[in-house]
Order: structure tokens, then sequence, then C-alpha cells
């Protein structure tokens, strides 16, 4: 039985990898169809998970299949928040409806939470009762195929989420992948057990992946709630001054009070340029267009912004590098390499006195 196990569990593992993986990679798959897919996956491998606790009643293999119905709950309602944030924007929800990933992520990590405690819980009673655990060997295979899986579909999650800027394909997709160290570390305990005969890493080990999913399921739901009070995303941020930084004008006199909101895969971004003064309103309106072309195709077209252009000041001719300016006031001297604390505050640029 073991050597027609072994096979069908590398079938599968290899089936997966090399189709479905190459597939969602290389062309522009629906993330709805994709979240469908490893959802019916994610049954496949609760299956094999409570199949193999049933046939060796170990407590680490069923915190990892407990692990498994916690992912099938929260994939349905990732899958439920993606067709929600997909919706094109209406009169009622003027910046889409992209938040509900927040909220997706927000009850994943509360499920992975509450799943591990339950599993902390459960195997400290353990602890104080021992038991045998039979059939080792199918097990280990049955985690190691378990584990292999969840690994490939959380890499098609996790690339598919960041390629498209959805948290909850991301959230998802990590979880997943959280799930396959408890795997490795589930097949490796069991290996130690099988060698020492001590029952009770067994219960140890299920303590320890129990640590592990309370940590992850925090870790999404600190996410969560970031998103939801739009916390200042410093990466994005980075993005935006990198991109401004290296197609910077001589007419961008400086760029100040930027705020960045996410909404699912969009964003939105508000800013004031300064610009001189004396520039028509058409002349203004190319520039302004210029910046948002800009910021449009960095982030492929999921930017909306608004950009309020501020008339220069006689401040800023010491840092203005337009040439030929009749209306300076002061020659040109340094010109501001542009950092975060800077485009963030609501403050012109100046050199400091």
């Amino acid at each position: 039985m073991h050597v027609y196990m072994r096979g069908l569990c590398f079938f599968m593992i290899t089936f997966v990898s090399t189709h479905f993986n190459s597939t969602f990679m290389s062309t522009p798959t629906s993330p709805i169809l994709i979240m469908r897919f490893v959802l019916v996956a994610g049954v496949c491998i609760m299956g094999i998970k409570f199949f193999a606790f049933f046939i060796t009643e170990s407590n680490a293999i069923l915190s990892d299949a407990i692990e498994s119905l916690i992912n099938i709950a929260a994939g349905s309602f990732a899958l439920y928040s993606l067709s929600v944030a997909l919706k094109p924007k209406d009169i009622d929800h003027p910046y889409g409806h992209g938040k509900i990933e927040f909220i997706s992520a927000g009850f994943e990590g509360g499920l992975i939470l509450i799943g591990g405690v339950a599993i902390m819980i459960k195997a400290g009673t353990d602890l104080f009762h021992p038991y045998q655990v039979s059939s080792v060997n199918l097990g280990m295979i049955l985690g190691i195929t378990a584990g292999g899986l969840n690994f490939i579909l959380g890499q098609i999650l996790i690339k598919t989420g960041k390629r498209i800027g959805s948290l909850a394909l991301v959230a998802d997709g990590k979880h997943l992948q959280t799930d396959t160290w408890s795997s490795v570390g589930l097949v490796i305990g069991m290996l130690a057990m099988k060698l020492t005969g001590l029952w009770w890493i067994d219960a140890l080990l299920a303590i320890i992946f129990g640590l592990i999913i309370i940590h992850a399921g925090y870790k999404l739901v600190r996410r969560s709630l970031a998103g939801l009070m739009d916390e200042a995303d410093v990466d994005v941020l980075n993005k935006v001054l990198q991109v401004l930084s290296e197609h910077r004008k001589p007419n961008w006199i400086d760029v100040h009070n930027l705020r960045i909101l996410q909404y699912g895969a969009h964003y939105h971004i508000d800013c004031h340029v300064t610009l001189p003064w004396y520039n028509n309103l058409k002349d203004t309106h190319e520039t302004l267009k210029e910046i948002e072309d800009l910021l449009n195709e960095t982030f492929d077209r999921r930017v909306e912004l608004f950009i309020h252009p501020d008339p220069c000041v006689p401040n800023s001719c010491s840092i203005c590098a337009v040439e030929n300016c009749v209306h300076r006031t002061d020659n040109f001297k340094q010109k501001i390499k542009w950092d975060l604390p800077q485009i963030l505050s609501n403050l012109k640029h100046k050199l400091p006195q």
C-alpha cells in the first residue's frame, strides 16, 4: 500500500507543479478562476490530511488537518471578496469596492488565530494522556504530499496577488505556505518519534504548530487593520518617490503633502506640486498630466491621482533649476534631494536658513 501511495502522491505534486503552476504564471488568468482552483485543490489536501489522521491518530497531523479546514473557510470568503472587489466603481462606492479585501484578510487572520488556540488546547491536554501513534510511514508520505501541494498553490496565489495588487490572494497564499512549513515540521517530528519512541513529541509538535499558526494569524489581522485605517505603506511611498525622483523635471520645483490610499488592487494618490507661478493653465495641466501618466505606467494603470498645483514663492528660487527665468528673485543654489519626510509634509521645500 505504501508503494502505491508514494506513487500517487508523487504524481499529484508533479502534475500540479508542472501543469497548473506554469499555466497560471505564464497567462493572465482571472484571479477568481485561480481562487476557485485553489479551493478545489484545498478540499483535496484537507481530505489527504484527515485520512492521514485517521490512520495514524496523530495530534500533530490533526492540527495540520484543522488548519486546512480553516484554509477552506478563509479561501471561500476570499473568493467572495475578490468577486466584490472587481466590481466597477458606482455612485455609492466612488472609490470602488477594493476595501473588502482588507476585511477578507482580517477574517482569515481571525480564523487562523482561533484554529491555533484550539490546536494548542487539545495538544496541551493530550500531553497528560498517553496515546499511541500508528502507521507513521504512511503519515509522513501523506504529510509530504500535502505540504508540497500547499507550497505550490501558495506560490501561485502570492505571485498572482502581487502582480494584480490583491491583498486577499497574497494573504491566502502566505497562509498556505505557513501550512507547508507546518507539514515539514510535522514530518520531521514523526520521523523523530519513530526513531525514539517518545509519544509526547507528537503533542509537543502540535503545540509548536499552534504557536506558528497564531503568529501568522496575528500578522494577517494586523495587515488588515492597517489597510482599513489607511496606514501609510512605506514600500509604496518609496516606490512613488523613486519614480518621481528619476523622472524629475526642472519645473517640478517640489512635491509635498503626498498621501496614498489603497482600495484593493487600486491606489488613490493625493499630492501638491510646486510649479512656476507664471505658467498658464494649459501648461500646468500638461505638467500634471505628465506626472499622472508616469505613475499610472508604474502601477499598471491602477492609480487615481488628485494633484494640486502650488505656485512657487520667493523662497523657491534658491532650489529651482528652471533656466532663464526672468522672474527669479534669487540665484539657484542647490537642488534638494527629495526624501519621504519632505514629500509627506505639507510644506513647500526650501533651503535651511
